[in-house]
């Protein structure tokens, strides 16, 4: 009773075909193809990468460039700054 019967399957591709169209279907699958491939690069990329992060080791050993110290800011005024509005 939980599984898809053929029948099932006929009836959803039928539906798909009657509101996509015969005709954009091709370009409809063509387009997830591509898409599931896009896809699948990009996480083979992103595994190649933590990989070699996770082989190469981190440079802990070299201390962290520091850098010059900051100029102190003036304090600011303690007087508000008025706009004079002209008509």
């Amino acid at each position: 009773m939980g599984s898809l019967s053929i029948w099932h399957w006929l009836i959803i591709a039928a539906l798909f075909v009657m509101f996509f169209g015969a005709k954009r279907l091709p370009d409809a699958a063509r387009g997830l193809g591509r898409s599931l491939r896009i896809f699948k690069s990009e996480v083979s990329q992103m595994q190649n990468e933590s990989g070699n992060q996770q082989a190469a080791p981190q440079q802990a050993a070299e201390p962290a460039q520091q850098l010059p110290a900051a100029a102190p800011q003036p304090a600011p005024s303690a007087e508000p700054k008025t706009q004079s509005k002209s008509l």
